[in-house]
């Protein structure tokens, strides 16, 4: 697919997806959700595509959130027309339940909004010194509905999330760090080779054992410890049935690294 408003470039294992809308602040409109729709659905759909990070274009934002000035012109019946076509919500992400390979964000500069619940719905997220996130949406008569005050408080202590969205309160990319929603803060200069190091890093395991691992988290979080503990996920089973499960201790044993197929 030719893509206009985003970026997408895949080395080796790792895909790359910048939203290039340097001009608003990479905010996001229904295109620009349809297109991060399909190249998120190449990159879960191709075998040998084991990692993704999510930037913005420039250094000023990562996201601004949701492109209200499309909204204003079009009116809501297109918006809703569009957004339809958008498999995986907003930014084609903030839905996308059902992809368990990893998804980095490089949060460059302002994630606000709706670029916030990009990182937030992110596995790892990476910012740059001058990163700055929060929830505006009350002050223009919204809620962070693209799934931040769901996120939000299953990532951070309860009564911490509730101040950060309703007093739509920013917060600097240390803060969040303190916080434990980022896990590096590095000059903006950087950022991009951090995330391709964590990138590198997620690659030194089995891309099934890591798929496993992320299903297996995210629903064990909505049954209680006892029903997680004694559940097998399909990630898992598919695992014990892959070629690197029989790699990884055969390369432990001859004292090499694993070759891993993803299969």
């Amino acid at each position: 697919m030719n893509y206009e408003l985003i970026e997408v470039e895949t080395r080796g294992h790792v895909t790359t997806v910048t939203i290039n809308r340097p001009e608003v602040m990479n905010s996001i409109s229904p295109p620009v959700s349809v297109e991060m729709g399909h190249a998120f659905d190449a990159f879960d759909a191709d075998p040998e595509q084991w990692v993704c990070i999510v930037t913005g274009k420039g250094e000023k934002a990562f996201s601004a959130g949701n492109d209200l000035k499309f909204q204003a012109v079009n009116g809501p019946e297109k918006v809703a027309e569009i957004t339809r076509k958008a498999k995986g919500g907003f930014a084609g992400i903030t839905s996308r339940v059902d992809c368990f390979k990893p998804f980095i964000a490089a949060v460059n500069g302002l994630a606000l909004g709706g670029g916030f619940e990009i990182a937030l719905a992110c596995d790892i997220i990476i910012a740059s010194e001058n990163a700055t996130f929060g929830f505006p949406e009350p002050r223009v008569g919204l809620i962070p509905g693209a799934g931040g005050v769901h996120r939000l408080p299953r990532q951070i202590p309860f009564h911490l999330a509730q101040y950060l969205i309703m007093t739509s309160r920013r917060i600097t990319a240390q803060q969040a760090m303190q916080y434990g929603l980022v896990q590096e803060v590095v000059p903006a200069a950087e950022l991009m080779a951090t995330a391709e190091r964590i990138a590198s890093e997620i690659l030194l395991g089995a891309p099934v054992s890591i798929r496993a691992a992320k299903e297996a988290t995210l629903k064990g979080l909505e049954m209680s410890l006892p029903e997680a503990l004694s559940a097998q996920f399909p990630g898992q089973e598919a695992m014990y049935r892959s070629e690197d499960f029989l790699e990884g201790p055969k390369a432990f044993v001859e004292k090499r690294p694993p070759n891993w197929k993803g299969r």
